[in-house]
C-alpha cells in the first residue's frame, strides 16, 4: 500500500512538472510573436476583444469545454482535467511576467521552435503519468465516442472551428501556427516515448507507453501521434 501511494505521489508531481513545461513552451510561442497553436489563437483573440488575461481565457474555455464534455458523456469531469484546466492557465499568466519578445527576428525565430520543443516534452511529460486527459481531448473523445466519427476528423473540425474564430477576433495566425500544427505530432512522437522511459524509472514499474488506457491512445493530434493536450 505504501509503494502504491509512493508511486501515485511520484505520477502526480510528474503530471504538475508536465504541466509547468508545456505552459512554459506556450508562452514561449506567444513571446515569440510569429502565431501561436490554434486554441491559444483563441484566448489573446478573446484577450484583445474583450480584456482578461490569457491564462484566464484558458481557464474560462477550459470550464465551457469540460461542461460539455461532461454533458454528452454523462458523467463527471475527471480530476486530471480540472487541475490540468486550472494550472496551465495559471503557469502561463505566470511566465508571461518574466519573457519578453526578442528584440530580434532570429531571437524571435529561436524562441519559436524552443517553444514549439518545449511544449512536445511538456505533453510527454504529462501523458507518461496517466493522470487524464485535458479539457480540450475529453471533448474530443466524447464526441469521437458518441458519433463515431474518426479521432482525426474530430480532431480537425474542432481546430479549424477554433482557429477561424481566434482569427476573427484578431488572434495571431501566422507562419508560428503553420509549424506548430504541422510538427507537433512528430515530436510528441519521439518525446513521448522518452518521458515513458523516464516516468518508469523514476516510479519504478515497468509500464510500457503500449499499456497506456486505450482511450487515451485514441487521441491523435494533427494525424501524427496519440497523445493528449491542453
Amino acid at each position: 500500500m505504501r509503494r502504491e501511494n509512493g508511486s501515485m505521489i511520484k505520477r502526480w508531481l510528474i503530471f504538475l512538472v508536465g504541466l509547468m513545461v508545456m505552459s512554459l513552451g506556450v508562452v514561449l510561442m506567444i513571446e515569440a510573436n510569429l502565431g501561436v497553436a490554434p486554441w491559444d489563437v483563441l484566448h489573446i483573440g478573446l484577450t484583445k476583444q474583450i480584456g482578461l488575461t490569457v491564462g484566464t481565457w484558458s481557464i474560462l474555455v477550459g470550464i465551457c469545454i469540460i461542461a460539455i464534455a461532461s454533458l454528452i458523456m454523462k458523467e463527471w469531469p475527471k480530476s486530471g482535467a480540472l487541475i490540468n484546466m486550472l494550472l496551465v492557465g495559471m503557469f502561463i499568466d505566470t511566465f508571461r511576467l518574466f519573457i519578453d519578445t526578442p528584440t530580434t527576428i532570429v531571437g524571435q525565430y529561436v524562441m519559436l521552435f524552443t517553444g514549439i520543443l518545449v511544449i512536445g516534452y511538456g505533453i510527454g511529460l504529462y501523458i507518461a503519468p496517466k493522470c487524464g486527459a485535458g479539457p480540450r481531448d475529453s471533448l474530443m473523445i466524447a464526441i469521437t465516442e458518441k458519433s463515431g466519427w474518426k479521432v482525426q476528423y474530430v480532431r480537425a473540425v474542432m481546430e479549424i472551428v477554433v482557429l477561424s474564430i481566434g482569427w476573427s477576433l484578431g488572434g495571431p495566425v501566422f507562419i508560428g501556427t503553420i509549424l506548430f500544427s504541422l510538427t507537433i505530432g512528430n515530436i510528441v512522437g519521439i518525446t513521448l516515448p522518452q518521458c515513458q522511459r523516464l516516468v518508469d524509472r523514476i516510479i519504478e514499474r515497468g509500464v510500457k507507453i503500449e499499456d497506456f488506457d486505450k482511450r487515451t491512445l485514441r487521441v491523435n493530434h494533427h494525424d501524427g501521434v496519440s497523445k493528449e493536450v491542453r
